[in-house]
């Protein structure tokens, strides 16, 4: 179990804070002209070796996935890290704030997930888009990356697939 560090704490913990819980989440950004725009995006804490995604809003909108995750407590019952590698070279940092309702993340987009993103988008059930978005990794360099840091509202907390599918665990995550 990837939680870090695995001790029978935080396994009790994860299990009553983040187990098959499913977040829908809204970061309220502006473009480049001060509009408000919304990027929805839809989390599910699958277990504790996955997540599984959707991006309904923003420029990364039409993407589902799902990856390997790591998981790190920080304060019993409030506070959760999650962290993933994608198979775009995108590092992925998210902390959960369950009391608040809040998300605040950090992605280290790679330059071939950022700057080409309609080929990130698609869902890795399908070969072609997996093997699609892997390509995606080997453009640019490591010290390329776009960082973005945002804050999102929790707008849905519930326990459950909700309209994301579930995955088989000896599926590949890379």
């Amino acid at each position: 179990m990837p939680l870090n560090p695995p001790t029978p704490e935080t396994t009790t913990t994860f299990i009553t804070d983040l187990a098959n819980r499913h977040l829908i989440y809204d970061y309220d950004v502006h473009d480049r002209n001060g509009n408000l725009d919304k990027w929805r995006y839809e989390l599910w804490f699958y277990n504790a070796d996955r997540v599984i995604y959707a991006i309904h809003g923003g420029p990364m909108a039409g993407r589902k996935n799902y990856q390997e995750a790591t998981y790190q407590c920080i304060r019993p019952g409030e506070l959760w890290q999650c962290n993933w590698l994608e198979e775009t070279g995108t590092i992925c940092s998210l902390v959960f704030d369950i009391p608040k309702g809040r998300i605040t993340t950090l992605i280290g987009f790679s330059r071939g997930h950022w700057e080409r993103n309609g080929m990130a988008k698609g869902d890795k059930r399908a070969k072609a888009d997996l093997e699609r978005w892997r390509e995606l990794a080997g453009v640019g360099w490591q010290t390329e990356r776009v960082m973005l840091s945002e804050q999102a509202r929790v707008v849905e907390d519930f326990w459950g697939a909700g309209q994301l599918e579930g995955i088989e665990m000896d599926w590949p995550t890379m």
